[in-house]
Protein backbone atom coordinates (compact mmCIF):
# COMPACT_ATOMS: atom_id res chain seq x y z
CA UNK A 1 0.00 0.00 0.00
CA UNK A 2 2.48 2.24 0.79
CA UNK A 3 4.44 1.72 -2.99
CA UNK A 4 1.09 2.77 -4.66
CA UNK A 5 0.87 6.17 -2.08
CA UNK A 6 4.96 7.00 -3.27
CA UNK A 7 5.95 4.95 -5.84
CA UNK A 8 9.67 4.13 -5.74
CA UNK A 9 10.16 2.18 -9.13
CA UNK A 10 14.39 2.64 -9.01
CA UNK A 11 14.81 0.17 -11.73
CA UNK A 12 12.48 2.80 -13.88
CA UNK A 13 13.67 3.88 -17.26
CA UNK A 14 11.99 7.76 -16.64
CA UNK A 15 11.73 9.32 -12.97
CA UNK A 16 9.68 11.80 -12.29
CA UNK A 17 11.98 14.46 -10.73
CA UNK A 18 9.78 17.19 -9.42
CA UNK A 19 6.18 18.59 -10.28
CA UNK A 20 4.94 22.68 -10.38
CA UNK A 21 1.98 24.49 -10.43
CA UNK A 22 1.14 27.21 -11.76
CA UNK A 23 -2.20 29.14 -11.24
CA UNK A 24 -3.54 32.12 -13.28
CA UNK A 25 -7.32 33.40 -12.75
CA UNK A 26 -9.19 31.21 -14.84
CA UNK A 27 -6.98 28.79 -15.39
CA UNK A 28 -4.04 26.74 -14.02
CA UNK A 29 -0.73 24.99 -15.54
CA UNK A 30 0.53 21.83 -14.01
CA UNK A 31 4.50 20.85 -14.90
CA UNK A 32 6.08 17.36 -14.25
CA UNK A 33 9.96 17.55 -14.57
CA UNK A 34 11.27 14.06 -16.21
CA UNK A 35 14.70 12.74 -16.76
CA UNK A 36 13.84 10.93 -20.30
CA UNK A 37 10.72 11.90 -23.05
CA UNK A 38 7.40 10.53 -21.52
CA UNK A 39 4.93 8.15 -22.99
CA UNK A 40 1.90 8.90 -21.59
CA UNK A 41 -1.98 8.69 -21.48
CA UNK A 42 -4.79 10.65 -19.62
CA UNK A 43 -8.70 10.53 -19.26
CA UNK A 44 -11.19 12.30 -17.04
CA UNK A 45 -13.59 11.36 -14.58
CA UNK A 46 -16.42 12.36 -12.99
CA UNK A 47 -18.20 12.19 -9.58
CA UNK A 48 -16.04 13.85 -8.14
CA UNK A 49 -14.32 15.54 -10.94
CA UNK A 50 -10.37 14.22 -11.82
CA UNK A 51 -8.07 14.04 -14.35
CA UNK A 52 -5.95 10.71 -14.35
CA UNK A 53 -2.40 10.71 -15.97
CA UNK A 54 -0.56 7.25 -16.76
CA UNK A 55 3.07 7.91 -17.80
CA UNK A 56 4.71 4.33 -18.94
CA UNK A 57 8.21 3.00 -17.54
CA UNK A 58 8.49 5.74 -14.41
CA UNK A 59 8.71 5.96 -11.23
CA UNK A 60 9.01 8.99 -8.52
CA UNK A 61 10.33 9.86 -5.21
CA UNK A 62 9.00 12.86 -4.56
CA UNK A 63 6.19 13.84 -2.13
CA UNK A 64 3.12 15.29 -3.70
CA UNK A 65 2.00 16.58 -0.25
CA UNK A 66 4.45 19.13 -0.25
CA UNK A 67 3.96 20.66 -3.89
CA UNK A 68 3.10 24.40 -3.67
CA UNK A 69 -0.63 24.75 -4.94
CA UNK A 70 -2.37 27.98 -5.28
CA UNK A 71 -4.96 26.56 -7.78
CA UNK A 72 -8.65 27.47 -7.29
CA UNK A 73 -8.99 24.23 -10.02
CA UNK A 74 -6.72 21.50 -8.52
CA UNK A 75 -7.72 20.56 -4.97
CA UNK A 76 -4.75 18.02 -4.79
CA UNK A 77 -2.21 15.53 -6.91
CA UNK A 78 -1.81 12.17 -5.35
CA UNK A 79 -0.25 9.06 -6.75
CA UNK A 80 -2.40 5.86 -7.64
CA UNK A 81 -2.38 2.87 -7.89
CA UNK A 82 -1.50 1.67 -12.07
CA UNK A 83 -3.57 -0.19 -13.83
CA UNK A 84 0.08 -2.33 -14.76
CA UNK A 85 3.59 -2.49 -12.90
CA UNK A 86 6.28 0.25 -13.94
CA UNK A 87 3.82 2.66 -14.54
CA UNK A 88 3.01 5.80 -12.69
CA UNK A 89 -0.42 7.25 -12.16
CA UNK A 90 -1.08 10.25 -11.40
CA UNK A 91 -4.33 11.87 -10.16
CA UNK A 92 -5.28 15.14 -10.36
CA UNK A 93 -8.70 16.07 -7.90
CA UNK A 94 -10.73 18.58 -9.34
CA UNK A 95 -12.60 21.77 -7.51
CA UNK A 96 -15.18 21.70 -11.22
CA UNK A 97 -15.17 20.23 -15.19
CA UNK A 98 -11.78 21.70 -16.72
CA UNK A 99 -10.49 21.51 -20.63
CA UNK A 100 -7.35 19.46 -20.28
CA UNK A 101 -4.65 19.70 -22.67
CA UNK A 102 -1.42 18.05 -22.68
CA UNK A 103 1.85 17.99 -24.16
CA UNK A 104 5.18 17.25 -23.79
CA UNK A 105 8.54 19.84 -24.29
CA UNK A 106 11.76 19.03 -24.90
CA UNK A 107 14.79 20.19 -22.50
CA UNK A 108 15.07 23.82 -22.84
CA UNK A 109 17.48 25.48 -20.30
CA UNK A 110 17.46 25.69 -17.24
CA UNK A 111 14.92 22.96 -17.69
CA UNK A 112 14.91 18.72 -18.99
CA UNK A 113 12.05 16.83 -20.13
CA UNK A 114 8.52 18.27 -19.29
CA UNK A 115 5.38 16.86 -19.54
CA UNK A 116 2.53 19.80 -19.16
CA UNK A 117 -0.79 20.13 -18.04
CA UNK A 118 -3.13 22.92 -18.52
CA UNK A 119 -6.40 22.70 -17.35
CA UNK A 120 -8.99 25.51 -18.52
CA UNK A 121 -11.99 26.37 -16.11
CA UNK A 122 -14.92 25.72 -18.67
CA UNK A 123 -17.19 27.63 -16.57
CA UNK A 124 -15.68 30.73 -16.32
CA UNK A 125 -17.36 32.84 -18.40
CA UNK A 126 -16.14 35.74 -19.76
CA UNK A 127 -12.55 36.78 -18.54
CA UNK A 128 -11.90 39.30 -15.38
CA UNK A 129 -10.33 41.32 -18.17
CA UNK A 130 -13.54 41.35 -20.05
CA UNK A 131 -15.71 42.19 -17.20
CA UNK A 132 -13.44 44.51 -15.75
CA UNK A 133 -13.68 47.03 -19.17
CA UNK A 134 -17.35 46.26 -19.45
CA UNK A 135 -17.92 47.84 -16.26
CA UNK A 136 -15.62 51.16 -16.64
CA UNK A 137 -16.54 51.28 -20.38
CA UNK A 138 -19.19 54.22 -21.52
CA UNK A 139 -20.63 54.21 -24.97
CA UNK A 140 -21.07 57.66 -25.41
CA UNK A 141 -17.75 58.10 -24.03
CA UNK A 142 -15.69 55.21 -23.47
CA UNK A 143 -12.18 55.24 -21.95
CA UNK A 144 -9.03 54.81 -22.98
CA UNK A 145 -7.99 51.32 -22.58
CA UNK A 146 -4.43 50.58 -21.78
CA UNK A 147 -3.04 46.85 -22.01
CA UNK A 148 -0.10 46.03 -19.94
CA UNK A 149 1.62 43.21 -20.86
CA UNK A 150 4.24 41.75 -18.21
CA UNK A 151 7.01 39.81 -19.97
CA UNK A 152 7.31 36.03 -18.99
CA UNK A 153 6.26 34.54 -16.14
CA UNK A 154 5.78 30.77 -14.72
CA UNK A 155 7.53 28.40 -15.99
CA UNK A 156 9.71 31.21 -18.19
CA UNK A 157 12.05 33.27 -15.73
CA UNK A 158 12.60 35.53 -18.13
CA UNK A 159 16.61 36.72 -18.16
CA UNK A 160 18.10 36.22 -14.48
CA UNK A 161 20.43 38.97 -13.01
CA UNK A 162 24.05 38.14 -11.43
CA UNK A 163 22.70 38.13 -8.37
CA UNK A 164 19.76 35.47 -9.34
CA UNK A 165 16.89 38.03 -9.70
CA UNK A 166 14.26 37.20 -11.99
CA UNK A 167 13.15 39.37 -14.63
CA UNK A 168 9.55 38.03 -14.70
CA UNK A 169 9.25 39.27 -11.46
CA UNK A 170 10.30 42.92 -11.54
CA UNK A 171 8.68 43.59 -14.74
CA UNK A 172 5.31 42.57 -12.90
CA UNK A 173 6.28 44.80 -9.99
CA UNK A 174 6.69 47.58 -12.50
CA UNK A 175 3.19 46.47 -14.58
CA UNK A 176 1.20 46.58 -11.51
CA UNK A 177 2.83 50.38 -11.02
CA UNK A 178 2.20 51.34 -14.12
CA UNK A 179 -2.03 50.08 -13.89
CA UNK A 180 -2.19 51.86 -10.96
CA UNK A 181 -1.18 55.18 -12.39
CA UNK A 182 -3.38 54.38 -15.53
CA UNK A 183 -6.57 53.45 -13.26
CA UNK A 184 -5.94 56.73 -11.14
CA UNK A 185 -6.35 59.14 -14.74
CA UNK A 186 -10.23 59.78 -15.41
CA UNK A 187 -10.77 58.51 -18.95
CA UNK A 188 -8.19 56.01 -18.85
CA UNK A 189 -8.03 52.05 -17.88
CA UNK A 190 -5.58 49.06 -17.72
CA UNK A 191 -6.14 45.45 -18.17
CA UNK A 192 -3.45 43.19 -17.79
CA UNK A 193 -2.37 40.18 -19.52
CA UNK A 194 -1.24 38.50 -16.34
CA UNK A 195 -1.43 39.83 -12.48
CA UNK A 196 0.81 37.08 -11.54
CA UNK A 197 3.50 34.57 -11.77
CA UNK A 198 1.87 32.23 -14.72
CA UNK A 199 2.70 32.03 -18.29
CA UNK A 200 0.56 33.46 -21.17
CA UNK A 201 2.16 32.72 -24.66
CA UNK A 202 2.89 35.29 -27.22
CA UNK A 203 -0.08 35.42 -29.23
CA UNK A 204 -2.69 35.37 -26.47
CA UNK A 205 -0.73 38.06 -25.09
CA UNK A 206 -1.93 40.48 -28.28
CA UNK A 207 -5.51 38.58 -27.86
CA UNK A 208 -6.17 39.70 -24.67
CA UNK A 209 -5.80 43.18 -25.58
CA UNK A 210 -7.67 42.64 -28.80
CA UNK A 211 -10.50 41.24 -26.37
CA UNK A 212 -10.40 44.30 -24.31
CA UNK A 213 -10.58 46.82 -27.23
CA UNK A 214 -7.20 48.39 -26.09
CA UNK A 215 -6.34 51.29 -27.47
CA UNK A 216 -2.10 50.94 -26.94
CA UNK A 217 -0.34 47.53 -25.69
CA UNK A 218 2.86 48.35 -23.41
CA UNK A 219 5.50 45.23 -23.00
CA UNK A 220 7.62 45.13 -20.85
CA UNK A 221 10.92 43.67 -20.01
CA UNK A 222 14.21 44.18 -18.39
CA UNK A 223 16.56 43.14 -21.25
CA UNK A 224 19.68 41.11 -20.85
CA UNK A 225 22.87 40.35 -23.11
CA UNK A 226 25.89 38.40 -23.44
CA UNK A 227 28.33 40.33 -21.59
CA UNK A 228 27.50 42.85 -18.21
CA UNK A 229 28.47 46.07 -19.76
CA UNK A 230 25.77 47.15 -22.27
CA UNK A 231 23.01 49.15 -20.23
CA UNK A 232 20.53 51.39 -20.46
CA UNK A 233 16.88 51.53 -21.24
CA UNK A 234 15.14 51.32 -24.75
CA UNK A 235 11.35 51.11 -26.31
CA UNK A 236 11.19 49.00 -29.00
CA UNK A 237 8.42 49.09 -32.30
CA UNK A 238 7.47 46.38 -34.80
CA UNK A 239 10.53 46.08 -37.20
CA UNK A 240 8.84 44.70 -40.85
CA UNK A 241 12.53 43.15 -41.36
CA UNK A 242 14.80 41.59 -39.19
CA UNK A 243 16.35 43.13 -35.92
CA UNK A 244 18.32 46.76 -36.78
CA UNK A 245 20.88 46.07 -33.78
CA UNK A 246 23.16 42.91 -32.57
CA UNK A 247 20.80 43.43 -29.62
CA UNK A 248 17.99 43.20 -30.93
CA UNK A 249 18.70 40.00 -32.67
CA UNK A 250 19.70 38.63 -29.32
CA UNK A 251 15.96 39.92 -28.09
CA UNK A 252 14.31 37.99 -30.75
CA UNK A 253 16.23 34.79 -30.19
CA UNK A 254 15.73 35.18 -26.50
CA UNK A 255 11.90 35.51 -27.28
CA UNK A 256 11.90 32.47 -28.67
CA UNK A 257 13.66 30.31 -25.93
CA UNK A 258 11.04 32.50 -23.52
CA UNK A 259 8.36 30.90 -25.96
CA UNK A 260 9.92 26.90 -25.05
CA UNK A 261 10.15 27.68 -22.00
CA UNK A 262 6.92 28.93 -20.92
CA UNK A 263 5.74 25.96 -23.78
CA UNK A 264 2.97 26.90 -25.59
CA UNK A 265 1.34 24.22 -26.27
CA UNK A 266 -1.50 25.27 -28.78
CA UNK A 267 1.07 27.03 -30.94
CA UNK A 268 3.11 23.85 -31.18
CA UNK A 269 -0.02 22.20 -32.22
CA UNK A 270 -1.32 24.86 -34.44
CA UNK A 271 0.24 24.06 -38.01
CA UNK A 272 -1.67 27.57 -39.36
CA UNK A 273 0.36 29.43 -36.69
CA UNK A 274 2.82 30.84 -39.52
CA UNK A 275 0.47 31.55 -42.10
CA UNK A 276 -1.77 33.34 -39.14
CA UNK A 277 1.62 35.41 -38.14
CA UNK A 278 2.91 36.08 -41.66
CA UNK A 279 -0.80 37.39 -42.79
CA UNK A 280 -0.47 39.96 -40.00
CA UNK A 281 2.95 41.50 -40.67
CA UNK A 282 0.60 42.12 -44.41
CA UNK A 283 -2.13 43.56 -42.29
CA UNK A 284 0.54 46.16 -40.82
CA UNK A 285 2.22 47.38 -43.48
CA UNK A 286 -1.26 49.35 -44.39
CA UNK A 287 -1.98 50.15 -40.56
CA UNK A 288 -1.19 52.95 -38.92
CA UNK A 289 -0.42 51.47 -35.61
CA UNK A 290 2.71 51.26 -36.76
CA UNK A 291 3.45 55.13 -36.88
CA UNK A 292 1.28 55.48 -33.57
CA UNK A 293 3.84 53.06 -31.82
CA UNK A 294 6.59 55.02 -33.08
CA UNK A 295 5.43 58.18 -31.79
CA UNK A 296 4.46 56.86 -28.41
CA UNK A 297 7.94 55.16 -27.81
CA UNK A 298 9.63 58.65 -29.07
CA UNK A 299 7.06 60.34 -26.21
CA UNK A 300 8.01 57.62 -23.22
CA UNK A 301 11.89 57.94 -24.50
CA UNK A 302 11.84 61.42 -23.62
CA UNK A 303 10.29 60.86 -19.83
CA UNK A 304 12.77 57.38 -19.19
CA UNK A 305 15.87 59.90 -20.22
CA UNK A 306 15.22 61.99 -17.14
CA UNK A 307 15.34 58.88 -14.63
CA UNK A 308 17.94 56.58 -15.66
CA UNK A 309 20.07 55.64 -18.54
CA UNK A 310 18.89 55.36 -22.36
CA UNK A 311 20.33 52.51 -24.30
CA UNK A 312 19.33 54.38 -27.49
CA UNK A 313 17.43 57.44 -27.41
CA UNK A 314 15.23 56.29 -30.72
CA UNK A 315 12.78 53.78 -30.78
CA UNK A 316 14.26 50.76 -31.98
CA UNK A 317 13.04 47.82 -34.29
CA UNK A 318 12.72 44.13 -33.83
CA UNK A 319 10.17 41.63 -35.16
CA UNK A 320 8.79 40.72 -31.40
CA UNK A 321 5.76 38.82 -31.59
CA UNK A 322 3.69 40.68 -28.60
CA UNK A 323 4.01 43.53 -31.24
CA UNK A 324 2.17 41.90 -34.38
CA UNK A 325 -1.22 42.61 -33.70
CA UNK A 326 -2.49 44.50 -36.94
CA UNK A 327 -4.95 46.46 -35.13
CA UNK A 328 -3.42 47.59 -31.98
CA UNK A 329 -0.57 50.37 -31.54
CA UNK A 330 2.17 48.29 -29.44
CA UNK A 331 5.70 49.32 -27.49
CA UNK A 332 8.07 46.85 -25.74
CA UNK A 333 10.02 48.62 -22.99
CA UNK A 334 13.05 47.33 -22.00
CA UNK A 335 13.47 48.90 -18.08
CA UNK A 336 17.02 47.96 -18.57
CA UNK A 337 19.88 45.44 -18.23
CA UNK A 338 19.03 43.44 -15.90
CA UNK A 339 22.45 41.01 -16.84
CA UNK A 340 24.47 44.84 -15.84
CA UNK A 341 25.12 44.18 -12.07
CA UNK A 342 24.46 48.04 -11.72
CA UNK A 343 21.33 48.12 -13.18
CA UNK A 344 20.03 44.78 -11.61
CA UNK A 345 20.60 46.40 -8.08
CA UNK A 346 18.63 49.37 -9.32
CA UNK A 347 15.58 47.23 -11.06
CA UNK A 348 15.03 45.58 -7.95
CA UNK A 349 14.75 48.99 -5.75
CA UNK A 350 11.02 49.84 -4.92
CA UNK A 351 11.69 53.67 -5.65
CA UNK A 352 13.35 53.16 -9.40
CA UNK A 353 10.53 50.73 -10.19
CA UNK A 354 7.95 53.54 -9.37
CA UNK A 355 10.28 55.90 -11.50
CA UNK A 356 9.95 53.35 -14.16
CA UNK A 357 6.65 52.99 -14.19
CA UNK A 358 6.13 56.87 -13.70
CA UNK A 359 8.40 58.00 -16.83
CA UNK A 360 5.71 55.22 -18.88
CA UNK A 361 2.67 56.86 -17.38
CA UNK A 362 3.26 60.52 -18.50
CA UNK A 363 4.94 59.11 -21.65
CA UNK A 364 1.50 57.58 -22.73
CA UNK A 365 -0.42 60.50 -20.61
CA UNK A 366 1.00 62.81 -22.53
CA UNK A 367 0.54 61.37 -26.38
CA UNK A 368 -3.18 60.27 -25.27
CA UNK A 369 -3.73 63.72 -24.03
CA UNK A 370 -2.71 65.56 -27.57
CA UNK A 371 -4.23 62.18 -29.96
CA UNK A 372 -7.30 61.14 -27.90
CA UNK A 373 -9.94 59.00 -29.93
CA UNK A 374 -12.82 61.33 -30.71
CA UNK A 375 -14.97 58.65 -28.80
CA UNK A 376 -13.40 58.82 -25.49
CA UNK A 377 -14.09 60.64 -22.49
CA UNK A 378 -10.29 62.13 -22.73
CA UNK A 379 -11.16 63.67 -25.87
CA UNK A 380 -14.09 65.63 -24.87
CA UNK A 381 -12.88 66.94 -21.42
CA UNK A 382 -9.19 67.79 -22.49
CA UNK A 383 -9.05 71.74 -23.91
CA UNK A 384 -7.91 72.31 -27.72
CA UNK A 385 -4.52 73.92 -27.84
CA UNK A 386 -4.24 76.13 -30.59
CA UNK A 387 -0.75 77.85 -31.70
CA UNK A 388 -0.62 81.61 -32.58
CA UNK A 389 0.09 82.08 -36.65
CA UNK A 390 0.97 85.41 -38.23
CA UNK A 391 -1.22 88.23 -38.45
CA UNK A 392 -3.51 86.46 -35.69
CA UNK A 393 -4.81 88.49 -33.01
CA UNK A 394 -6.69 87.59 -29.20
CA UNK A 395 -9.97 88.79 -30.80
CA UNK A 396 -9.58 86.39 -34.55
CA UNK A 397 -8.68 83.30 -32.06
CA UNK A 398 -11.71 84.09 -30.17
CA UNK A 399 -13.93 84.39 -32.69
CA UNK A 400 -12.53 81.22 -34.89
CA UNK A 401 -13.26 79.00 -31.49
CA UNK A 402 -16.41 80.99 -30.66
CA UNK A 403 -15.40 81.86 -27.10
CA UNK A 404 -15.01 85.51 -25.39
CA UNK A 405 -11.69 87.03 -24.87
CA UNK A 406 -12.05 86.97 -21.64
CA UNK A 407 -12.18 83.55 -21.14
CA UNK A 408 -9.30 83.16 -23.27
CA UNK A 409 -7.35 85.43 -21.10
CA UNK A 410 -8.66 83.89 -18.00
CA UNK A 411 -7.32 79.71 -19.34
CA UNK A 412 -4.03 81.21 -20.42
CA UNK A 413 -3.39 83.63 -17.43
CA UNK A 414 -2.68 86.82 -20.12
CA UNK A 415 -2.40 90.41 -18.82
CA UNK A 416 -2.66 91.77 -21.74
CA UNK A 417 -3.96 91.35 -25.52
CA UNK A 418 -0.69 90.65 -26.84
CA UNK A 419 0.42 87.42 -28.18
CA UNK A 420 3.30 85.97 -29.96
CA UNK A 421 3.72 84.14 -33.31
CA UNK A 422 4.51 79.84 -32.12
CA UNK A 423 2.62 80.84 -28.73
CA UNK A 424 0.63 77.88 -27.47
CA UNK A 425 -2.65 78.78 -26.17
CA UNK A 426 -5.22 76.84 -24.18
CA UNK A 427 -9.06 77.14 -25.43
CA UNK A 428 -11.73 76.36 -23.29
CA UNK A 429 -14.61 75.09 -23.33
CA UNK A 430 -17.41 77.35 -24.60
Amino acid sequence: MLLCLQPTFAWAANQLDSVRIWAAPESTRVVFDLTQAPKYDSFSLTGPHRLVVDIQDTGAKINLDKIANNSKIIKKIRFSTPPKKGMLRLVMDLTKPVKSNLFTLPPTAPYGNRLVVDLEDTAGGSSSVQQSVSRSANPSSRNIIVAIDAGHGGEDPGSIGPSGMHEKRVVLEIAKRLARKVDGTPGMRSVMTRTGDYFVNLNKRSELARNSKADLLISIHADAFTSPQPRGASVWVLSMRRANSEIGRWLEQKEKHSELLGGAGEIIQNTDSEQYLAMTLLDMSMNSSMAISHSVAGDILRDLDSITHLHKRKPESASFAVLKSPDIPSILVETGFISNPGEERLLSNGNHQEKLASAIYKGVLRYFENNAPADTLMAKTSNTKHSVKRGESLSVIAQRYSVSVRSLKQANNLKSDVVRIGQTLVIPRA
